[in-house]
């Protein structure tokens, strides 16, 4: 097989970088984009020559205004969209935003009318269900110092 064969059944997957941050009573942020029907994580896609964890740091900085520490990976998820095509998608710990780093939040207009903290229970109501499972997935490697690996939201051990 040449070179440019190899090439062409290579996987070129689009990548997201997005964190999860809790408040004081361990519920979870959630903003609400202009562009979605359902809230999301902070985050994005990763941008040529950047790192996952580099684009996480920016998109926050971008769409929340606020530089705080972005801590380990929390999951990976391979998200295969028919009409965007592959995704690898990263969640970092962005750790426990206080009343003071709350009060620095300053929403990119364009993009975000609000945000929220909300218990991680009520999460499924409020977004979709692949990502719904990235965040359980994700609070339960936050609560117990763990990476979890996903595929379509799902893990392949166990299916859920």
């Amino acid at each position: 097989m040449s070179e440019n064969e190899n090439e062409a059944k290579m996987a070129r997957p689009r990548m997201a970088a997005g964190a999860l941050f809790f408040d004081e009573a361990d519920r979870v942020l959630l903003v609400e984009p202009s562009y979605k029907d359902y809230r999301d994580i902070p985050g994005g896609y990763v941008e040529e020559g950047e790192s996952p964890r580099e684009a996480c740091v920016r998109e926050i900085q971008e769409e929340l205004g606020i530089a705080p520490l972005i801590g380990r990976l929390l999951v990976v998820d391979w998200a295969p969209n028919p009409g965007e095509g592959d995704k690898v998608l990263y969640l970092f710990d962005g750790g426990r935003l206080s009343a003071d780093d709350r009060q620095q939040i300053v929403l990119q207009a364009d993009e975000l009318r609000a945000y929220d903290f909300h218990p991680a229970d009520q999460v499924p109501d409020l977004t979709i269900p692949r990502l719904a499972r990235r965040i359980a997935e994700g609070v339960q490697a936050h609560a117990n110092g763990l990476t979890a690996y996903l595929e379509h939201g799902e893990s392949p051990e166990t299916g859920t």
